[in-house]
Protein backbone atom coordinates (compact mmCIF):
# COMPACT_ATOMS: atom_id res chain seq x y z
CA UNK A 1 0.00 0.00 0.00
CA UNK A 2 3.28 2.02 0.45
CA UNK A 3 5.18 3.54 -2.33
CA UNK A 4 8.40 5.85 -2.52
CA UNK A 5 11.82 6.24 -0.50
CA UNK A 6 12.26 6.07 2.87
CA UNK A 7 13.53 9.26 4.88
CA UNK A 8 15.21 8.34 7.49
CA UNK A 9 16.50 11.31 8.93
CA UNK A 10 20.02 11.69 7.52
CA UNK A 11 21.38 7.90 8.87
CA UNK A 12 21.64 5.37 6.18
CA UNK A 13 18.70 3.29 5.71
CA UNK A 14 19.51 0.11 2.93
CA UNK A 15 17.26 -2.21 1.55
CA UNK A 16 17.75 -5.96 1.54
CA UNK A 17 17.20 -7.34 -1.64
CA UNK A 18 16.52 -10.82 -2.63
CA UNK A 19 19.80 -11.89 -5.20
CA UNK A 20 19.12 -11.28 -8.43
CA UNK A 21 19.02 -14.45 -10.90
CA UNK A 22 20.87 -12.06 -13.45
CA UNK A 23 23.32 -10.83 -10.81
CA UNK A 24 24.22 -14.29 -9.53
CA UNK A 25 25.09 -15.45 -13.52
CA UNK A 26 21.77 -17.98 -13.44
CA UNK A 27 20.39 -18.45 -16.85
CA UNK A 28 17.14 -21.10 -17.71
CA UNK A 29 18.07 -24.49 -18.24
CA UNK A 30 18.05 -24.62 -22.12
CA UNK A 31 19.95 -21.38 -22.22
CA UNK A 32 17.43 -19.19 -23.63
CA UNK A 33 16.81 -15.94 -22.77
CA UNK A 34 14.23 -14.87 -19.78
CA UNK A 35 11.22 -15.70 -22.33
CA UNK A 36 10.67 -16.96 -26.14
CA UNK A 37 7.78 -17.28 -27.76
CA UNK A 38 6.39 -17.14 -30.89
CA UNK A 39 3.01 -15.78 -30.91
CA UNK A 40 -0.25 -17.36 -31.30
CA UNK A 41 0.16 -18.04 -34.60
CA UNK A 42 3.48 -20.17 -33.93
CA UNK A 43 4.07 -23.60 -31.96
CA UNK A 44 1.48 -23.73 -29.23
CA UNK A 45 3.89 -25.41 -26.86
CA UNK A 46 5.79 -22.13 -26.47
CA UNK A 47 3.31 -19.72 -26.38
CA UNK A 48 1.32 -21.19 -24.59
CA UNK A 49 3.84 -21.53 -22.22
CA UNK A 50 5.44 -18.41 -21.75
CA UNK A 51 4.57 -15.30 -20.24
CA UNK A 52 6.24 -11.76 -19.00
CA UNK A 53 4.85 -9.84 -16.08
CA UNK A 54 6.12 -7.01 -15.47
CA UNK A 55 6.06 -5.90 -11.53
CA UNK A 56 7.23 -7.51 -8.86
CA UNK A 57 4.40 -6.49 -6.39
CA UNK A 58 1.88 -8.50 -5.20
CA UNK A 59 -0.35 -8.04 -7.84
CA UNK A 60 2.66 -9.55 -10.01
CA UNK A 61 3.92 -12.27 -7.75
CA UNK A 62 0.26 -12.89 -7.74
CA UNK A 63 0.15 -13.27 -11.55
CA UNK A 64 3.03 -15.04 -11.54
CA UNK A 65 2.32 -17.98 -9.62
CA UNK A 66 -0.63 -18.29 -11.29
CA UNK A 67 0.18 -18.51 -14.38
CA UNK A 68 3.58 -20.99 -13.85
CA UNK A 69 1.14 -23.17 -11.52
CA UNK A 70 -1.21 -23.49 -14.73
CA UNK A 71 2.40 -24.49 -17.01
CA UNK A 72 3.45 -21.05 -18.39
CA UNK A 73 6.81 -20.38 -18.92
CA UNK A 74 7.12 -17.30 -16.61
CA UNK A 75 9.75 -14.65 -16.34
CA UNK A 76 8.88 -11.86 -13.84
CA UNK A 77 10.80 -8.68 -14.24
CA UNK A 78 10.89 -5.55 -11.39
CA UNK A 79 13.10 -2.79 -11.31
CA UNK A 80 13.54 -2.67 -7.61
CA UNK A 81 16.38 -4.77 -6.05
CA UNK A 82 13.50 -6.57 -4.07
CA UNK A 83 10.44 -7.83 -4.80
CA UNK A 84 7.17 -6.78 -2.65
CA UNK A 85 6.24 -3.38 -3.94
CA UNK A 86 4.76 -1.11 -1.67
CA UNK A 87 4.86 -3.65 1.29
CA UNK A 88 8.56 -3.93 2.46
CA UNK A 89 11.19 -3.95 5.01
CA UNK A 90 14.59 -2.07 4.66
CA UNK A 91 17.80 -1.84 7.43
CA UNK A 92 18.64 1.00 9.80
CA UNK A 93 21.43 -0.17 12.31
CA UNK A 94 19.93 -2.96 13.70
CA UNK A 95 16.58 -2.53 12.73
CA UNK A 96 14.35 -4.43 10.40
CA UNK A 97 11.91 -1.72 9.55
CA UNK A 98 8.77 -2.44 7.47
CA UNK A 99 7.89 1.17 5.26
CA UNK A 100 4.68 1.25 7.05
CA UNK A 101 2.26 -0.42 9.32
CA UNK A 102 0.46 -3.17 6.87
CA UNK A 103 -2.70 -4.88 8.30
CA UNK A 104 -5.44 -7.01 6.65
CA UNK A 105 -8.72 -8.76 7.62
CA UNK A 106 -10.22 -12.35 7.73
CA UNK A 107 -12.44 -11.06 5.16
CA UNK A 108 -9.09 -10.52 2.85
CA UNK A 109 -9.31 -13.89 1.27
CA UNK A 110 -7.05 -13.66 -2.01
CA UNK A 111 -4.11 -11.92 0.18
CA UNK A 112 -4.79 -14.88 2.88
CA UNK A 113 -4.59 -17.39 0.15
CA UNK A 114 -1.23 -15.46 -1.11
CA UNK A 115 -0.01 -16.22 2.50
CA UNK A 116 -0.90 -19.63 2.34
CA UNK A 117 0.76 -19.83 -1.38
CA UNK A 118 3.96 -18.48 0.18
CA UNK A 119 4.02 -20.24 3.26
CA UNK A 120 3.63 -17.42 5.34
CA UNK A 121 0.11 -17.71 7.57
CA UNK A 122 1.91 -18.73 10.83
CA UNK A 123 4.12 -15.41 10.43
CA UNK A 124 0.82 -13.05 9.79
CA UNK A 125 -1.55 -14.78 12.37
CA UNK A 126 -4.93 -13.47 13.16
CA UNK A 127 -6.96 -12.18 16.03
CA UNK A 128 -8.84 -14.86 17.70
CA UNK A 129 -11.59 -12.10 17.45
CA UNK A 130 -12.22 -8.51 16.84
CA UNK A 131 -10.59 -6.06 19.53
CA UNK A 132 -9.82 -3.10 18.98
CA UNK A 133 -8.83 -0.45 22.24
CA UNK A 134 -9.43 3.22 21.03
CA UNK A 135 -8.29 5.78 23.40
CA UNK A 136 -9.37 9.11 23.59
CA UNK A 137 -7.07 11.73 24.58
CA UNK A 138 -9.19 14.31 25.38
CA UNK A 139 -10.82 12.86 27.83
CA UNK A 140 -9.74 12.69 31.61
CA UNK A 141 -7.07 9.62 33.02
CA UNK A 142 -9.20 6.42 33.95
CA UNK A 143 -11.94 7.35 31.39
CA UNK A 144 -10.23 7.70 27.89
CA UNK A 145 -10.11 3.58 26.33
CA UNK A 146 -12.94 2.15 25.10
CA UNK A 147 -13.30 -0.94 22.66
CA UNK A 148 -14.25 -2.33 19.42
CA UNK A 149 -14.47 -5.66 19.38
CA UNK A 150 -17.14 -8.50 18.68
CA UNK A 151 -19.29 -11.04 20.49
CA UNK A 152 -19.36 -14.84 18.78
CA UNK A 153 -23.29 -14.15 17.59
CA UNK A 154 -24.92 -13.64 14.41
CA UNK A 155 -23.85 -10.57 12.32
CA UNK A 156 -25.33 -7.27 13.38
CA UNK A 157 -25.47 -9.09 17.06
CA UNK A 158 -22.09 -9.22 17.03
CA UNK A 159 -21.06 -6.01 17.61
CA UNK A 160 -24.07 -4.97 19.72
CA UNK A 161 -22.74 -4.78 22.60
CA UNK A 162 -19.41 -3.55 22.14
CA UNK A 163 -21.66 -0.64 20.18
CA UNK A 164 -23.94 -0.41 23.42
CA UNK A 165 -20.85 0.19 25.56
CA UNK A 166 -18.68 2.61 23.35
CA UNK A 167 -17.65 4.90 25.36
CA UNK A 168 -16.67 7.55 22.92
CA UNK A 169 -20.22 7.84 21.18
CA UNK A 170 -23.18 9.57 23.28
CA UNK A 171 -25.95 6.93 23.56
CA UNK A 172 -28.09 8.60 20.58
CA UNK A 173 -25.11 8.64 18.80
CA UNK A 174 -24.58 4.46 19.28
CA UNK A 175 -28.57 4.20 18.38
CA UNK A 176 -28.00 6.25 15.07
CA UNK A 177 -24.55 4.58 14.08
CA UNK A 178 -26.43 1.77 14.35
CA UNK A 179 -29.35 2.74 12.07
CA UNK A 180 -26.87 3.66 9.80
CA UNK A 181 -25.35 0.50 9.58
CA UNK A 182 -28.55 -1.67 8.62
CA UNK A 183 -29.11 1.33 5.86
CA UNK A 184 -25.33 0.74 4.61
CA UNK A 185 -26.37 -3.02 5.07
CA UNK A 186 -29.05 -2.60 2.40
CA UNK A 187 -27.14 -0.96 -0.30
CA UNK A 188 -26.63 -2.85 -3.24
CA UNK A 189 -22.79 -2.74 -4.18
CA UNK A 190 -23.23 -3.19 -8.16
CA UNK A 191 -24.87 0.21 -8.49
CA UNK A 192 -23.11 2.16 -10.30
CA UNK A 193 -24.78 5.46 -8.88
CA UNK A 194 -22.36 4.67 -5.05
CA UNK A 195 -19.58 5.70 -6.90
CA UNK A 196 -20.97 9.03 -7.59
CA UNK A 197 -22.00 9.86 -4.37
CA UNK A 198 -19.34 10.47 -1.44
CA UNK A 199 -19.52 8.39 2.23
CA UNK A 200 -19.18 11.59 3.89
CA UNK A 201 -22.79 13.62 2.79
CA UNK A 202 -24.38 9.90 2.77
CA UNK A 203 -23.92 9.49 6.85
CA UNK A 204 -24.73 12.93 7.62
CA UNK A 205 -27.92 11.80 5.66
CA UNK A 206 -28.07 9.21 7.71
CA UNK A 207 -28.27 10.46 10.51
CA UNK A 208 -24.77 10.78 11.82
CA UNK A 209 -22.79 13.67 13.66
CA UNK A 210 -19.36 14.84 13.15
CA UNK A 211 -18.39 12.85 16.52
CA UNK A 212 -19.99 9.94 15.05
CA UNK A 213 -17.88 10.07 11.87
CA UNK A 214 -14.62 10.53 13.88
CA UNK A 215 -15.17 8.07 16.37
CA UNK A 216 -15.89 5.30 14.67
CA UNK A 217 -16.71 5.73 10.93
CA UNK A 218 -13.30 7.97 9.96
CA UNK A 219 -11.63 5.55 13.04
CA UNK A 220 -12.26 2.55 10.35
CA UNK A 221 -12.11 4.32 7.27
CA UNK A 222 -9.19 6.35 6.58
CA UNK A 223 -7.13 2.95 7.67
CA UNK A 224 -8.34 1.31 4.97
CA UNK A 225 -9.72 4.11 2.47
CA UNK A 226 -6.92 6.72 2.97
CA UNK A 227 -9.15 8.88 2.65
CA UNK A 228 -11.74 10.84 5.49
CA UNK A 229 -15.58 9.86 4.55
CA UNK A 230 -16.55 13.48 2.79
CA UNK A 231 -13.59 12.89 -0.20
CA UNK A 232 -14.43 8.99 -0.19
CA UNK A 233 -16.81 7.02 -2.65
CA UNK A 234 -19.65 6.25 -1.42
CA UNK A 235 -19.62 2.33 -3.45
CA UNK A 236 -16.05 1.86 -2.08
CA UNK A 237 -16.66 2.61 1.21
CA UNK A 238 -19.93 0.25 1.47
CA UNK A 239 -17.82 -2.04 0.37
CA UNK A 240 -15.56 -1.98 3.21
CA UNK A 241 -18.36 -1.46 5.83
CA UNK A 242 -20.40 -4.32 4.23
CA UNK A 243 -17.60 -6.75 3.76
CA UNK A 244 -15.68 -6.14 6.89
CA UNK A 245 -18.02 -5.75 9.57
CA UNK A 246 -21.57 -6.53 8.52
CA UNK A 247 -21.29 -9.94 6.50
CA UNK A 248 -19.74 -12.40 8.62
CA UNK A 249 -19.06 -12.09 11.97
CA UNK A 250 -14.85 -12.46 11.97
CA UNK A 251 -14.88 -10.79 8.94
CA UNK A 252 -13.49 -8.06 10.19
CA UNK A 253 -10.71 -9.57 12.86
CA UNK A 254 -7.62 -8.23 12.15
CA UNK A 255 -4.05 -9.56 11.12
CA UNK A 256 -0.48 -8.19 10.44
CA UNK A 257 3.04 -9.72 10.32
CA UNK A 258 4.94 -10.37 13.20
CA UNK A 259 7.89 -10.64 10.93
CA UNK A 260 9.23 -8.14 8.60
CA UNK A 261 7.53 -7.70 5.43
CA UNK A 262 9.95 -8.59 3.79
CA UNK A 263 10.20 -11.94 5.25
CA UNK A 264 6.67 -12.71 3.30
CA UNK A 265 7.03 -10.39 -0.13
CA UNK A 266 10.56 -10.52 -0.49
CA UNK A 267 12.00 -13.62 1.10
CA UNK A 268 9.23 -16.16 1.40
CA UNK A 269 7.81 -14.87 -2.32
CA UNK A 270 11.24 -15.30 -3.90
CA UNK A 271 10.92 -18.90 -2.94
CA UNK A 272 7.54 -20.02 -3.64
CA UNK A 273 8.18 -18.07 -7.17
CA UNK A 274 11.83 -20.21 -7.42
CA UNK A 275 9.56 -23.55 -6.67
CA UNK A 276 7.21 -23.06 -9.80
CA UNK A 277 9.97 -22.51 -11.81
CA UNK A 278 9.24 -18.50 -12.59
CA UNK A 279 12.51 -16.61 -13.71
CA UNK A 280 12.95 -13.54 -10.88
CA UNK A 281 14.73 -10.74 -12.61
CA UNK A 282 15.40 -7.76 -10.13
CA UNK A 283 16.96 -4.18 -11.05
CA UNK A 284 15.40 -4.86 -14.93
CA UNK A 285 13.63 -1.85 -15.50
CA UNK A 286 11.43 -2.10 -18.73
CA UNK A 287 11.76 0.41 -21.28
CA UNK A 288 8.91 -0.23 -23.56
CA UNK A 289 6.41 -3.32 -24.80
CA UNK A 290 5.22 -3.80 -28.19
CA UNK A 291 3.12 -5.95 -30.62
CA UNK A 292 5.43 -8.04 -33.12
CA UNK A 293 3.90 -8.63 -36.90
CA UNK A 294 3.42 -12.25 -35.78
CA UNK A 295 1.48 -11.69 -32.67
CA UNK A 296 3.89 -12.41 -29.95
CA UNK A 297 5.30 -9.22 -27.87
CA UNK A 298 8.74 -7.95 -27.01
CA UNK A 299 9.26 -6.42 -23.60
CA UNK A 300 12.13 -3.80 -24.21
CA UNK A 301 14.81 -3.76 -21.18
CA UNK A 302 18.45 -2.32 -21.21
CA UNK A 303 20.19 -4.59 -23.48
CA UNK A 304 17.84 -6.82 -24.69
CA UNK A 305 14.24 -7.61 -25.92
CA UNK A 306 12.35 -10.42 -24.41
CA UNK A 307 9.69 -12.12 -26.62
CA UNK A 308 6.83 -13.85 -25.10
CA UNK A 309 2.88 -14.32 -25.58
CA UNK A 310 1.53 -13.00 -22.74
CA UNK A 311 2.59 -9.80 -20.85
CA UNK A 312 0.83 -8.98 -17.40
CA UNK A 313 1.41 -5.07 -16.93
CA UNK A 314 1.43 -4.87 -13.09
CA UNK A 315 3.09 -1.26 -12.18
CA UNK A 316 1.16 1.59 -10.93
CA UNK A 317 -1.15 3.17 -12.89
CA UNK A 318 1.05 6.12 -14.25
CA UNK A 319 3.85 3.67 -15.55
CA UNK A 320 1.04 1.36 -16.89
CA UNK A 321 -0.12 4.74 -18.89
CA UNK A 322 3.40 5.00 -20.18
CA UNK A 323 4.28 1.74 -21.23
CA UNK A 324 0.92 0.97 -22.97
CA UNK A 325 1.34 0.91 -26.69
CA UNK A 326 -1.80 2.75 -28.68
CA UNK A 327 -4.91 1.24 -28.65
CA UNK A 328 -4.27 -1.15 -25.83
CA UNK A 329 -7.43 0.45 -23.78
CA UNK A 330 -10.26 2.98 -25.60
CA UNK A 331 -9.32 5.98 -23.04
CA UNK A 332 -5.61 5.50 -21.33
CA UNK A 333 -5.85 8.75 -20.17
CA UNK A 334 -8.03 8.06 -17.90
CA UNK A 335 -5.52 6.23 -15.47
CA UNK A 336 -3.35 9.43 -15.64
CA UNK A 337 -7.06 11.04 -13.93
CA UNK A 338 -6.86 8.11 -10.99
CA UNK A 339 -5.42 9.81 -8.21
CA UNK A 340 -2.96 9.28 -5.44
CA UNK A 341 -3.10 9.70 -1.73
CA UNK A 342 0.14 9.94 0.87
CA UNK A 343 0.40 7.46 4.17
CA UNK A 344 3.16 9.07 6.76
CA UNK A 345 4.77 6.34 9.37
CA UNK A 346 6.40 7.96 11.84
CA UNK A 347 8.89 5.49 13.87
CA UNK A 348 10.04 6.19 17.30
CA UNK A 349 12.48 3.87 19.42
CA UNK A 350 12.29 4.63 23.20
CA UNK A 351 14.79 2.96 26.06
CA UNK A 352 11.88 1.02 27.48
CA UNK A 353 8.52 -0.33 27.52
CA UNK A 354 6.05 2.05 27.26
CA UNK A 355 2.98 0.60 25.69
CA UNK A 356 1.78 -3.08 27.13
CA UNK A 357 -0.64 -3.76 24.08
CA UNK A 358 0.09 -4.91 20.88
CA UNK A 359 -1.58 -1.52 18.82
CA UNK A 360 -4.43 1.04 19.70
CA UNK A 361 -6.47 3.96 17.63
CA UNK A 362 -6.33 7.13 18.85
CA UNK A 363 -8.92 9.90 18.96
CA UNK A 364 -8.74 13.59 19.70
CA UNK A 365 -4.97 13.72 18.22
CA UNK A 366 -2.96 13.54 15.13
CA UNK A 367 -1.77 9.93 16.20
CA UNK A 368 -4.25 7.68 14.83
CA UNK A 369 -3.22 3.97 14.64
CA UNK A 370 -0.01 3.02 16.97
CA UNK A 371 1.49 -0.63 16.78
CA UNK A 372 4.31 -2.18 18.72
CA UNK A 373 7.60 -3.65 16.35
CA UNK A 374 9.78 -4.49 18.79
CA UNK A 375 10.03 -7.89 18.88
CA UNK A 376 9.87 -7.97 14.40
CA UNK A 377 12.54 -5.56 14.18
CA UNK A 378 15.02 -7.32 16.15
CA UNK A 379 15.24 -5.06 18.48
CA UNK A 380 17.24 -5.99 22.09
CA UNK A 381 16.59 -3.46 24.34
CA UNK A 382 13.62 -0.48 24.87
CA UNK A 383 10.48 -0.67 22.26
CA UNK A 384 9.85 0.48 19.37
CA UNK A 385 6.49 1.97 17.88
CA UNK A 386 5.56 2.74 14.60
CA UNK A 387 2.70 5.46 13.86
CA UNK A 388 0.61 5.17 10.59
CA UNK A 389 -0.94 8.21 9.44
CA UNK A 390 -3.26 7.54 6.30
CA UNK A 391 -4.92 10.85 4.14
CA UNK A 392 -1.78 12.51 5.57
CA UNK A 393 -1.74 15.53 3.12
CA UNK A 394 -0.53 17.90 5.64
CA UNK A 395 1.80 16.30 7.42
CA UNK A 396 3.78 14.30 4.14
CA UNK A 397 5.74 17.15 3.29
CA UNK A 398 7.10 18.47 6.97
CA UNK A 399 10.67 17.93 7.80
CA UNK A 400 11.12 15.57 10.23
CA UNK A 401 12.32 18.08 12.76
CA UNK A 402 9.09 19.32 12.89
CA UNK A 403 7.49 16.13 12.75
CA UNK A 404 9.31 15.27 15.88
CA UNK A 405 7.66 18.46 17.56
CA UNK A 406 4.40 17.59 16.21
CA UNK A 407 4.02 13.51 17.23
CA UNK A 408 6.45 13.18 20.71
CA UNK A 409 4.33 15.19 22.59
CA UNK A 410 1.01 13.58 21.45
CA UNK A 411 2.83 9.95 22.25
CA UNK A 412 3.58 11.34 25.61
CA UNK A 413 -0.54 12.61 25.91
CA UNK A 414 -1.80 9.04 24.78
CA UNK A 415 0.79 6.72 26.68
CA UNK A 416 1.69 7.39 30.12
CA UNK A 417 4.81 5.63 30.25
CA UNK A 418 6.67 7.56 27.36
CA UNK A 419 7.13 10.48 29.65
CA UNK A 420 10.08 9.18 31.51
CA UNK A 421 11.41 7.34 28.81
CA UNK A 422 14.00 8.54 26.44
CA UNK A 423 13.54 8.43 22.63
CA UNK A 424 16.59 6.85 21.03
CA UNK A 425 15.79 7.16 17.88
CA UNK A 426 12.89 8.91 15.57
CA UNK A 427 12.40 8.85 11.95
CA UNK A 428 10.08 8.80 9.21
CA UNK A 429 8.82 7.30 6.14
CA UNK A 430 7.07 9.11 3.41
CA UNK A 431 4.83 7.66 0.38
CA UNK A 432 3.76 10.49 -1.28
CA UNK A 433 2.10 8.13 -3.39
CA UNK A 434 0.76 5.59 -1.39
CA UNK A 435 -2.50 4.32 -3.02
CA UNK A 436 -5.04 5.82 -5.28
CA UNK A 437 -7.01 8.57 -4.18
CA UNK A 438 -10.82 6.60 -3.51
CA UNK A 439 -12.72 9.63 -4.23
CA UNK A 440 -16.24 9.39 -5.66
CA UNK A 441 -16.45 8.68 -9.62
CA UNK A 442 -13.31 6.82 -9.80
CA UNK A 443 -15.02 3.57 -10.42
CA UNK A 444 -15.36 4.62 -13.58
CA UNK A 445 -11.57 5.30 -14.52
CA UNK A 446 -10.34 1.75 -13.09
CA UNK A 447 -10.00 -0.99 -15.67
CA UNK A 448 -9.98 -4.32 -15.60
CA UNK A 449 -7.57 -6.57 -16.41
CA UNK A 450 -8.77 -7.25 -20.09
CA UNK A 451 -6.90 -4.91 -22.27
CA UNK A 452 -7.90 -4.51 -25.99
CA UNK A 453 -4.34 -5.84 -27.26
CA UNK A 454 -4.35 -9.56 -27.54
CA UNK A 455 -2.24 -11.29 -24.67
CA UNK A 456 -2.02 -8.20 -22.87
CA UNK A 457 -3.14 -8.04 -19.83
CA UNK A 458 -3.54 -4.95 -16.37
CA UNK A 459 -2.90 -6.00 -12.77
CA UNK A 460 -2.54 -3.37 -9.56
CA UNK A 461 -4.97 -2.39 -6.66
CA UNK A 462 -5.92 0.28 -8.95
CA UNK A 463 -7.56 -1.83 -11.87
CA UNK A 464 -11.24 -2.44 -11.23
CA UNK A 465 -11.26 -5.07 -8.35
CA UNK A 466 -14.07 -3.59 -6.12
CA UNK A 467 -11.81 -2.77 -3.41
CA UNK A 468 -10.14 -0.23 -2.28
CA UNK A 469 -5.76 -0.39 -2.72
CA UNK A 470 -4.83 -2.56 0.10
CA UNK A 471 -3.02 -5.74 -0.48
CA UNK A 472 -6.37 -7.63 -0.78
CA UNK A 473 -6.95 -6.17 -4.49
CA UNK A 474 -3.20 -6.57 -5.08
CA UNK A 475 -3.37 -10.05 -4.89
CA UNK A 476 -6.74 -10.12 -6.56
CA UNK A 477 -6.18 -8.04 -9.74
CA UNK A 478 -2.92 -10.42 -9.99
CA UNK A 479 -5.49 -13.46 -9.70
CA UNK A 480 -8.12 -11.74 -12.51
CA UNK A 481 -5.12 -10.68 -14.88
CA UNK A 482 -4.37 -14.69 -14.78
CA UNK A 483 -7.37 -15.74 -14.87
CA UNK A 484 -8.25 -13.68 -18.41
CA UNK A 485 -4.76 -15.04 -19.72
CA UNK A 486 -5.27 -18.57 -18.97
CA UNK A 487 -9.06 -18.23 -20.46
CA UNK A 488 -7.66 -16.93 -23.77
CA UNK A 489 -5.04 -19.29 -23.78
CA UNK A 490 -7.68 -22.46 -23.37
CA UNK A 491 -6.13 -23.39 -20.43
CA UNK A 492 -8.00 -25.03 -16.88
CA UNK A 493 -6.94 -22.55 -14.32
CA UNK A 494 -5.91 -24.73 -11.35
CA UNK A 495 -8.25 -25.02 -8.60
CA UNK A 496 -6.26 -24.00 -5.61
CA UNK A 497 -5.68 -20.72 -6.96
CA UNK A 498 -9.34 -19.50 -6.21
CA UNK A 499 -9.94 -21.43 -3.23
CA UNK A 500 -10.60 -18.06 -1.81
CA UNK A 501 -13.29 -17.05 -3.96
CA UNK A 502 -15.14 -20.04 -2.20
CA UNK A 503 -14.62 -18.65 0.86
CA UNK A 504 -15.44 -15.35 0.19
Amino acid sequence: MRRGVPDCDGRPCTVQPARSARREGRTMSDGARPAQAHGPGGDEGAAGRSAVVIGGGLAGITAALALADAGVRVTLLEGRPRLGGLAFSFQRGDLTVDNGQHVYLRCCTAYRWFLDRIEGAALAPLQDRLDVPVVDVAKPEGRRLGRLRRDPLPVPLHLGRSLAAYPHLSLAERASVGRAALALKGLDLADPALDNQDFGSWLAAHGQSGRAIEALWDLVGVATLNAVAGDASLGLAAMVFKTGLLSDPGAADIGWARVPLGELHDRLARKALDSAGVRTELRTRVTSISLNENGSWSVQVPGEALETGIVVLAVPQREAHDLLPPGALDAPEQLLRIGTAPILNVHVVYDRQVLARPFFAALGTPVQWVFDRTDSSGLAEGQYLALSQSAAHGDIDLPVAELRERYLPELERLIPGTRGAVVQDFFVTRERTATFAPTPGVGRLRPGARTKATGLYLAGAWTATGWPATMESAVRSGVSAADAALGALGRPRPRHLFEFEEAA
